[in-house]
């Protein structure tokens, strides 16, 4: 069990609270620690660790700041009433309960505001399989996507663009020289006179070329893919080793394409190319903090917005010195460009888990119209709905609010929309409420649905996971399923009644459960339905926070507007997650609080949020890291 699901014995004890307590005058040795000592010990120190979980590590309010992240869910679960859980004979009412949390709270924000600016450190990262392909299309101009064989990419704080799980094994470095030498092979091809030339030909130069023309030529090519692809100036003595490079490995006399084949190979599989680079002259150093230079500035934004390298552009800015003065009109340019699908993809597909329909299975029985085009479709209109909040520059609570969508004429039929026909898609104005925003989307109600059936569960946690940012901890162990043999009976409300009277799971099931309920007008794959096994459909319910509501489209109101400011930072947090590729820490808590203070200033539009990711401190600096 883990430890955050553990009884947190604070029963009533030595300090009574008559009144509220300013959580500046509390002192954690003579107010806190004596808490802990009587009421928590028997189970989380003096030898015992049940869930892994001791509290006798905390003597002073320097350890509690060091270990910020137990305290951060210790505060959440003592703020809920959820420690101890109900049932025991001695809890602690609500002015003991918020001693703890308010004190907690405003210790540990004390902590994050105060603490020297930090931006962090991002692990050297190889590109994953997205931003490999993308950079192979983006400089070679080809047709295919070589990385789809290369073994799947680890995922980390729920992206696959994390430094830290980005690993190189033997298999994969066998992957990268098999598709070097297939990449090259495609993109020089010689065509007829008559015929066109290809789109690398159009950028780099015409083959063939004439005998006197081929070393300037090459030259020139090399120059220009070598910067292209390190993402930075490259150095007169670096061209010159791949020129050697190339004629050592092709001989003397043979055709320029097969020259210029032997370049293309091994840019491809040098760390310059195949690793994302920001150097450092104290890597080891963590108060060796510094400012990016422009290169790797232009290469953090190309990778964050289009998953791939830095166009002429901004590399051309770069080398002035110009980027930082521009980079609103750059970011404006670069969320513009087809490129920025990307950032969709890439992103929303997995904040929003839409990845995961990949290996979601309806029972085929139950639900025959849904095929892997109507997965497609489904997946898409999420995706388009993202991109117009996105380059519509809208607020992002519109992608729960927004009371329209884009549909083709087999998603129109499963919402039962009619007068759609074919295989585009349209903007739709949607009747009513009831499917508004991302919630209502057939993506996001299949992916969390069981094969057979709706699932309260995943989709309550869903939206605790990804849309308020408040995850609930994981399950305990050996949970029973609900039943599997025979007719399934009653309804999904009634099927799940069994959780809630059980007290090692009602805690959570109370936060879940309604959430999850308020979903039930839609069945497995998203259909709309007024009844669930014969009986009426009940989406009626009330949030753990004191919101009642009578369906879905009340609910989502709710998260649009009395819980906006969590939906907000949750996205922000999120996004700068996946923009400097590793998890964030209690010192981004600042940085965090001034984007989401300027999306407020904003009326959260969009690209503020972009905006004000690229203008923090962690993604316009970089420091070193204490070696462990």
């Amino acid at each position: 069990m883990g430890w955050f699901r553990v009884i947190l014995c604070l029963v009533a004890g030595s300090i009574t609270v008559t009144a509220a307590v300013d959580p500046a005058k509390v002192s954690f040795a003579k107010d806190i620690l004596p808490l802990l000592e009587d009421h928590c010990y028997a189970c989380h120190g003096d030898g015992e660790t049940k869930g892994g979980l001791a509290l006798d590590v905390f003597q002073t309010e320097k350890d509690v700041h060091h270990g910020y992240k137990i305290w951060e869910q210790i505060r959440k679960l003592v703020a809920a009433g959820e420690m101890p859980p109900e049932g025991r004979k001695k809890r602690p009412n609500g002015e003991e309960r918020d001693l703890l949390a308010d004190w907690s709270r405003h210790s540990l924000d004390t902590f994050y505001r105060t603490a020297p600016p930090d931006p962090g450190r991002v692990t050297v990262r190889r590109l994953n399989r997205s931003e490999y392909n993308n950079v192979v299309r983006d400089l070679l101009f080809v047709d295919f996507k070589p990385a789809k064989d290369f073994p799947a990419d680890d995922t980390g704080y729920g992206f696959d663009n994390i430094g830290d799980v980005l690993s190189m094994s033997p298999l994969l470095m066998e992957k990268y020289l098999d598709a070097a030498e297939t990449i090259a092979a495609a993109a020089v091809v010689i065509r007829p006179k008559e015929k066109e030339p290809t789109e690398f030909q159009k950028e780099y130069f015409k083959l063939p070329v004439a005998k006197d023309a081929e070393a300037v030529a090459f030259g020139e090519f090399v120059a220009k893919f070598m910067r292209r692809a390190y993402r930075r100036e490259i150095r007169d003595a670096e061209i010159t080793r791949m020129l050697a490079v190339s004629k050592a490995a092709a001989g003397e006399g043979v055709p320029l394409e097969m020259r210029v084949q032997v370049v293309i190979q091994a840019v491809m599989v040098s760390p310059h190319f195949l690793f994302r680079w920001e150097l450092d002259g104290a890597p080891s150093n963590p108060k060796a903090i510094r400012r990016l230079n422009e290169y790797e500035l232009a290469s953090r934004l190309a990778f964050f917005i289009w998953s791939s390298v830095p166009d002429d552009r901004l590399l051309d800015l770069a080398a002035k010195g110009a980027l930082r003065k521009q980079l609103e009109s750059e970011v404006q340019r670069m969320l513009a460009d087809s490129r920025a699908e990307a950032l969709v993809e890439n992103f929303a597909g997995q904040w929003l888990q839409l990845r995961n329909l990949d290996i979601v299975r309806p029972d085929k029985n139950l639900f025959p119209v849904y095929t892997p085009e109507l997965r497609e479709d489904m997946r898409r209109e999420t995706e388009l709905l993202f991109v117009d909040v996105l380059r519509g520059n809208r607020p992002l609570t519109e992608l729960l609010t927004a009371r329209y969508s884009f549909v083709n004429e087999r998603l129109a039929a499963l919402y039962g929309l009619p007068n759609i026909q074919g295989e585009a898609f349209r903007k739709v104005a949607l009747r009513g409420n009831t499917r508004a925003g991302v919630l209502g989307h057939a993506s996001v109600l299949t992916l969390t649905s069981d094969p057979d059936r709706t699932s309260p569960v995943k989709r309550g946690k869903y939206v605790l996971d990804n849309i308020l940012g408040t995850p609930p901890p994981p399950p305990p162990p050996n949970v029973p399923e609900l039943e599997e043999a025979g007719e399934i009976k009653g309804t999904m409300r009634e099927q799940m009644a069994k959780h809630s009277t059980n007290a090692v799971c009602a805690s959570c099931h109370k936060k879940m459960d309604p959430i999850g309920f308020a979903f039930e007008n839609f069945d497995a794959i998203g259909r709309y339905r007024t009844e669930d096994n014969g009986a009426p459909v009940d989406a009626g319910g009330q949030l753990d926070s004191g919101e009642p509501f009578r369906n879905a489209a009340e609910l989502r109101a709710i998260f649009a507007t009395k819980k906006s400011d969590l939906f907000i930072r949750c996205v922000t947090e999120k996004m700068l997650t996946y923009a400097l590729g590793r998890g964030l820490e209690y010192y981004d808590k600042r940085p965090v609080d001034k984007i989401v203070e300027r999306l407020k200033g904003n009326e959260d539009r969009s690209f503020h949020l972009v905006m004000g990711i690229v203008g923090s401190l962690p993604f316009d600096m970089k420091r070193g890291e204490a070696a462990p």
